[in-house]
């Protein structure tokens, strides 16, 4: 690994938009990381409403539990999809598509380099000689 990634005759401005890509790139994965974890609560949510049936059935309120159970269990989120069709179409219609736009313009602008805008933001903030500022793990 080394810091000094940007390739010859790349400019400052090219390297300040690539970056910014990655930034925006970086915020998509956050919002599908949230995405997963909507997923993994309603559906934990659904799951739940196993528990809630049985207890009120055990209180005798069968008519309650069978109302949530043919109304509620298992309900859309969103017309037609539950949580998963929602990530799987996201995943396949945006996210796998940004990434694939974000990775090509590192390869068309920046042969390839990743954090290009970063790795040069370290070395001008770093510490020459101090601890815990090297330019690169030591081997």
């Amino acid at each position: 690994m080394t810091l000094d990634r940007r390739p010859h005759g790349v400019d400052d401005d090219t390297v300040e938009a690539v970056g910014k890509l990655s930034e925006a790139l970086e915020y998509i994965e956050r919002a599908r990381g949230h995405l997963y974890s909507f997923h993994q609560l309603i559906g934990h949510a659904d799951a739940l409403l196993d528990e809630v049936c049985e207890g009120l059935r055990k209180a005798g309120h069968d008519a309650v539990a069978e109302r949530l159970e043919t109304e509620l269990m298992g309900h859309n989120v969103l017309a037609g999809r539950w949580t998963f069709q929602v990530v799987e179409e996201f995943d396949d219609t945006y996210w796998s598509v940004f990434r694939e736009h974000e990775r090509r313009v590192r390869d068309e602008l920046q042969g390839g380099a990743r954090h290009v805008f970063e790795a040069e933001m370290k070395e001008r903030r770093r510490t020459h000689g101090q601890p815990g500022h090297e330019a690169e793990p030591q081997t």
